[in-house]
């Protein structure tokens, strides 16, 4: 991939649609670290259109259940370095340690999917 294209991380998860505004709330503050430390854009999106698939889907991927949504998620950054530089200073901010103790997490964090991803086509 060309150097210096835009780098996204991606995220798919599930969240009890009882805790949408918890998940919403935190979130939030989330994308308002990552935008201070130098994120380009930080996208949360609910579920509207995602069926269960024959031999995969988005909730198959995070075993989804009763009573949960699917949450599809991403972070541009301008590039793979701005976003290991951006990503450490996040992880090391207080504020996002105080957000991810277990007790203050609205979404079972083990069947949560994530990665790093190159673009390939920037329209």
């Amino acid at each position: 991939m060309k150097e210096n294209t835009p780098y996204i991380d991606g995220f798919v998860l599930a969240v009890p649609k009882n805790k949408l505004d918890e998940y919403r709330k935190v979130a939030t503050r989330c994308g308002e670290i990552w935008r201070e430390h130098g994120a380009l854009a930080f996208r949360e999106n609910v579920a509207d259109d995602v069926k269960p698939g024959k031999l995969t889907s988005f909730p198959q991927a995070v075993d989804l259940q009763e009573g949960e949504t699917v949450i599809f998620s991403w972070i541009v950054y301008a590039s793979r370095a701005a976003r290991d530089e951006i990503n450490d200073k996040v992880m090391k901010d207080p504020r996002m340690t105080e957000l991810f103790k277990p007790e203050n997490m609205p979404f079972d964090g083990k069947r949560m999917i994530y990665g790093g991803f190159e673009s390939l086509i920037d329209m």
